[in-house]
């Protein structure tokens, strides 16, 4: 099995300030970085990370170029990301003092997706084949229906929620993985349990990832469901945590561990992520993670 990410890769500006800028506010960053982001781009390198063969598909400008280094870097292979014209995507991200985050995208290159392209990416690959999808590009209804199609096995990340994705589409996916307020969003569900118990429902050929913070995450596949804590850490940016999650809970799923332990290995890469600062850079190794400490939190 080959593992195909089609997303987004972003140059990401982040200012570290004391609190989120104010309406009508002035405030004065304590510090500025410029860093490789994007969900695509951090699930894309949490897979390489955790010790996968992933292959990134998608766009970027000319002035993105230096991301292709970091790719060949962290072991990303890059035969489908290509230059176009068009600013790289980008955002402007604000940690504050306690590691949390509110960030500004700018599409760009992201959204210059078309059929032409998705369909000679897809035709290199095969049935059986595993597919990593986030909502920061476009033509994402294209890309579910052309994937199955192809057979090809299907995992989605459908943040950040909008109406671009049709539920028709969504239906297709075998891996649904979405945060507490995304299925909150697409549930209309408060409670966790509940949420599940809809999206089960609604998408009965789909396994379900619900992430759920300081709550830890639970794992659906049909009747079936675990949940693991939250391990305890001072965190420092959470920015990339959830892609992390994602990226070592689908590789170890493809490494054939059980759910529960599945997500235990992904809540101690993600609580090693949020303890140091920075994108795709604050994502552990696979050896990093296999040596942590950490215990989850029991509920």
């Amino acid at each position: 099995m080959r593992i195909l990410n089609f997303g987004s890769v972003n140059i990401d500006y982040v200012y570290r300030v004391e609190h989120f800028v104010r309406p009508g506010e002035t405030l004065s960053a304590r510090s500025v970085t410029k860093n490789a982001g994007g969900k695509g781009f951090n699930q894309s390198v949490a897979l390489a990370k955790a010790g996968c063969q992933v292959y990134h598909a998608g766009h970027i400008g000319n002035d993105g170029t230096f991301l292709l280094d970091l790719c060949h870097e962290y072991g990303i292979h890059t035969d489908y990301l290509t230059e176009v014209d068009a600013p790289t995507g980008s955002t402007v991200i604000q940690v504050d003092d306690n590691g949390d985050n509110c960030i500004l995208l700018s599409g760009g290159a992201n959204l210059l997706m078309d059929q032409d392209f998705i369909g000679q990416v897809l035709n290199d690959f095969q049935n059986g084949d595993l597919i990593v999808l986030q909502n920061e590009i476009n033509c994402m209804n294209d890309l579910l229906y052309l994937a199955h199609e192809k057979g090809l096995k299907i995992a989605i990340n459908p943040a950040p929620m909008n109406n671009t994705i049709s539920r028709d589409a969504l239906k297709l996916a075998d891996w649904i993985i979405l945060n507490e307020t995304e299925a909150q969003e697409l549930t209309g569900a408060v409670d966790s349990i509940a949420q599940l118990e809809r999206l089960t429902e609604e998408f009965p050929h789909s396994a379900f990832l619900l992430t759920l913070g300081s709550k830890g995450a639970i794992c659906q596949i049909g009747s079936y469901r675990c949940h693991t804590g939250a391990c305890q850490v001072e965190a420092v940016d959470t920015t990339a945590a959830g892609d992390t999650f994602t990226g070592f809970f689908l590789s170890a799923i493809l490494s054939n561990q059980e759910p529960a332990a599945a997500l235990l290995t992904a809540t101690r890469a993600s609580a090693l992520a949020v303890m140091k600062k920075g994108a795709a850079k604050s994502i552990p190794t696979l050896a990093e993670v296999q040596e942590c400490p950490l215990i989850p939190e029991v509920f």
